[in-house]
């Protein structure tokens, strides 16, 4: 087990955005968290990564507690956040060599490994370019490729996909396909694009109003809800109203991020 995750709690102030939630991730698994706006997810991400504290329950991410072993965690896991997080006034080159330093990469490995991974991701010719001329495709692999520098044991990814075309979407799922596969790199990941956790995911579980409402395989939960496919099992679990994020838990994730 790479990650344990047993009666969860965060709130903001009175208003309780993740309300007790457990589940368990295996080694080399592709693991799909997903709900509607507001249902807590991202705020669940950041309490696995260290960025925000539990208000109770208790995390383990390779073994180590986030709340006494942070840093142990940090060097365990990489991750692409849903928004972007790249300096776009550096080059793809730069915005890697300077993730190296602040990850302790060796300086003797650092270029190889730059390398291979530019090269992994098809930008290794882009190297020199500045971000900011970078399509949103190229990015996301920019991202993916950076969060790898330094050999996670688990590679986070919020809404990796988010504003793709189908055929970069497409594209960026093959190259987490393929590192889960020849890293054995557990990968877990949420996205608003339930056919792909249909497609890519060994175990998904789905949380609505901070709570989990179903665990299991894509099958096991088609099955359990008579459906053919994962999207509509979502939306029985989760209704057809249309949700709106809160804006109060997220203006006060916002200015933790801030300080």
């Amino acid at each position: 087990m790479i990650i344990e995750v047993k009666n969860l709690v965060k709130k903001f102030k009175d208003s309780v955005v993740v309300d007790d939630i457990s589940f368990n991730v295996e080694s080399g698994e592709i693991f799909a968290l997903l709900g509607p706006n507001g249902a807590g997810k991202t705020t669940t991400i950041k309490m696995l990564t260290t960025i925000l504290p539990p208000s109770s329950g208790s995390i383990i991410v390779n073994g180590y507690n986030p709340a006494h072993a942070k840093d142990k965690v940090r060097q365990s896991f990489g991750i692409v956040f849903q928004d972007p997080s790249l300096d776009e006034e550096l080059t793809a080159y730069e915005n890697m060599n300077l993730h190296a330093v602040l990850y302790n990469v060796p300086r003797g490995e650092r270029k190889k490994k730059i390398q291979d991974l530019l090269e992994f991701v098809e930008l290794w010719d882009k190297r020199r370019e500045k971000i900011k001329n970078f399509s949103g495709g190229m990015k996301r692999r920019l991202e993916i490729a950076r969060g790898l520098l330094h050999h996670p044991k688990v590679l986070f990814l919020d809404e990796p996909t988010q504003g793709l075309d189908p055929q970069t979407r497409n594209h960026i799922w093959e190259y987490i396909k393929d590192l889960n596969k020849t890293e054995k790199m557990t990968v877990f990941f949420t996205t608003h694009y339930i056919e792909e956790a249909d497609k890519v995911a060994d175990r998904v579980v789905i949380i609505d109003k901070g709570k989990v409402i179903a665990n299991g395989t894509p099958e096991e939960i088609k099955k359990q809800n008579n459906t053919d496919d994962l999207e509509e099992a979502f939306i029985k679990l989760t209704g057809r109203q249309i949700r709106e994020e809160r804006a109060e838990d997220s203006n006060i994730v916002r200015r933790r991020f801030q300080r």
